[in-house]
């Protein structure tokens, strides 16, 4: 019965790691209302689980792989919880709730390997988990973009130079909004891409697959994308700082995609 309690943990966890994202990078309080209790009630489900999963074992400490994985999920979601407590801010979410959902995915989903229902229904969630990355770096190309018009655009007017070859330029603050919700899509699509992917090689590999070159420089790219978004709401990123930051984010972007020569999940990802 805990499998079930696990799956619902599971399930919660993952509607709660989708409301942290605009909750905090949007800061919408509708969200932060949604985010919390999804939260909550996945953490008193995961309780119940954990409870009845040593019950069942015979034990007082977790033993085998699902069962550690299980018990530093459920940490990792207190942590964030006692957080909120004493702080009374969920901007851990958009790290701990993924972390968490990606943890507690392999020892939901049972002991036996999870496998597709057909390699029609395989192909097809391959195919949205390359769309929504693409989409990602497409996003990310275009803040890039953005940001390096911005720079022009900002230089010419601090000279008071004639428009020339930039008249056609809208606005900084148009300019400036483009890179940021550019930006925000590409980290929602990676976020998607990177979940679905993580479902993908799982049922491929197990557990084994986090420790794939490409799986971890992605989690890593995954990172320092959220890391200029908090920069960019906070400081208010703009001009050679945009620049540079999304450089450094497409500059790891090409060693992800290089590193599919040495990847043994991506060697096997069509049917």
């Amino acid at each position: 019965m805990y499998l079930l309690w696990l799956r619902v943990a599971a399930a919660l966890y993952g509607l709660a790691s989708v409301a942290a994202l605009p909750a905090v990078l949007g800061e919408r309080p509708r969200w932060q209302r949604v985010c919390l209790p999804l939260a909550i009630a996945g953490w008193l489900y995961h309780i119940v689980a954990f409870v009845e999963m040593l019950a069942a074992a015979h034990r007082l400490m977790p033993v085998g792989m699902h069962q550690v994985q299980a018990t530093l999920s459920l940490l990792i979601v207190t942590a964030f919880l006692l957080i909120w407590l004493r702080y009374r801010t969920i901007s851990f979410g958009v790290f701990a709730l993924p972390l968490a959902f990606l943890v507690i995915l392999i020892p939901a989903i049972g002991p036996d390997k999870y496998t597709f229902s057909s390699s029609l229904v395989r192909s097809g969630w391959i195919a949205i988990h390359v769309t929504l990355l693409l989409a990602a770096y497409a996003a990310l190309i275009f803040s890039l973009l953005a940001s390096l018009f911005y720079l022009a655009q900002e230089r010419r007017l601090k000279n008071r130079q004639s428009p020339g070859f930039l008249g056609w330029l809208p606005p900084l603050d148009t300019m400036n909004q483009i890179a940021r919700t550019t930006l925000v899509f590409g980290f929602y699509c990676m976020t998607g891409g990177l979940l679905i992917g993580s479902l993908i090689a799982q049922e491929h590999m197990g557990a084994a697959y986090f420790v794939d070159p490409k799986v971890v420089l992605s989690f890593v790219m995954w990172v320092l994308y959220l890391v200029i978004l908090f920069v960019h709401r906070s400081a208010g990123l703009r001009g050679k700082r945009a620049v540079y930051l999304s450089s450094a984010v497409i500059l790891l972007m090409l060693c992800v995609w290089a590193a599919n020569l040495f990847s043994s999940v991506h060697r096997f990802s069509t049917p």
